[in-house]
């Protein structure tokens, strides 16, 4: 009996595996180690292997595909609807199997080692600008007990730091100064780490040429080209610009009913990350364009005119997403005089 379809649920060392063959009858449940899975595939006929993308789903869609398989990828909120039982292992991968044959199923992208890389740096450097933030903001609290206050801007820190720890006039007793030296020293290492990471994601983005293509737009830099081109991968696994910023969480959400359409805010859908590096790009162009004197009467100005300027930089960030689809699917560059032929 040929096996056709298979559901694999991931896990970090037991593997469940539900496998049907043409009619779609059930042929196959087996629990598999870590070590059994490679070997296990490897000798099975290729077929059709559907898996949740979740942790480490990307690397095993790479080595089961390198066996002559194809896999898909699809989001976990998709495949729930399938489960018909209690949730165990056995149900989801059953659940995974019946989701993955769906004509009408979306698929998640498979990531290579080199996006799953930059992607890596891009959430290496989050996180310690979110440290540097806490470590600068625990200072400020710190110091606030004192009565002593810094200006805002974590730059300030850096500045006004050094003259409290030799002021000896200020009242801090000498144990406290030692702590915010040490916190201080903390926050030097913190910033030097970003920095670095953003020196290797510059690295990255001089040597790639979607990067750059992309970084030409208004609104997108460096940062912000190279995670879209490390996310999206092949953008024409998307049939549109709207279905990219849709899948950015950049487009109005639905709420509609007996033919009566009702629109809300955005859906936030998708990576949150990325969709704030577009937002805060967009307030840095509405920042600036407000001083331009060729601003009146642009696109941008007559939406800032109708509405408020948060809504208008998400409405610039939604048709900056529309605009990388177009450069990176059509193999563009961007032109700010560009018009549309229809």
């Amino acid at each position: 009996m040929k096996i056709t379809t298979i559901g694999l649920d991931l896990a970090k060392t037991v593997f469940q595996v539900h496998g049907v063959d043409e009619r779609g009858k059930a042929a196959l449940k087996k629990v598999l180690k870590r070590a059994q899975v490679l070997p296990f595939f490897a000798n099975l006929q290729p077929c059709l292997i559907g898996m949740e993308a979740c942790g480490s789903a990307h690397h095993w869609a790479r080595k089961l595909e390198a066996l002559g398989h194809t896999v898909k990828l699809m989001a976990p909120q998709f495949v729930k609807a399938y489960v018909k039982t209690n949730k165990n292992d056995a149900a989801d991968a059953e659940a995974i199997c019946e989701a993955v044959t769906r004509p009408t199923m979306r698929f998640v992208p498979i990531k290579n080692g080199e996006q799953q890389a930059v992607l890596a740096l891009h959430r290496a450097r989050q996180g310690f600008v979110k440290a540097r933030t806490a470590q600068a903001n625990q200072i400020r609290g710190l110091l606030a007990e004192y009565g002593l206050v810094i200006p805002q801007g974590i730059s300030q820190i850096a500045t006004h730091l050094p003259d409290i720890l030799e002021d000896g006039e200020n009242g801090l007793p000498g144990v406290f100064r030692q702590l915010i030296d040490r916190l201080g020293t903390h926050l030097k290492e913190l910033d030097r780490q970003v920095h670095e990471l953003e020196e290797q994601i510059q690295a990255w983005h001089r040597a790639n040429e979607a990067s750059r293509k992309l970084a030409e737009i208004p609104g997108i830099g460096p940062i912000t080209a190279s995670a879209l081109v490390a996310s999206i991968g092949d953008a024409r696994n998307f049939d549109d610009g709207r279905q990219l910023a849709a899948w950015l969480g950049l487009v109005p959400r639905q709420h509609s009913s007996g033919g009566k359409q009702t629109l809300l805010g955005i859906s936030k859908r998708g990576d949150t990350y990325l969709r704030t590096l577009l937002i805060h790009g967009a307030r840095a162009v509405i920042r600036v364009a407000e001083r331009k004197v060729n601003h009146a009467g642009s696109w941008l100005a007559g939406v800032m005119g109708r509405r408020n300027k948060n809504v208008a930089a998400v409405a610039l960030a939604n048709k900056n997403a529309r605009i990388v689809w177009a450069l990176l699917a059509h193999d563009r560059k961007y032109a700010c005089d560009y018009v549309s032929a229809a």
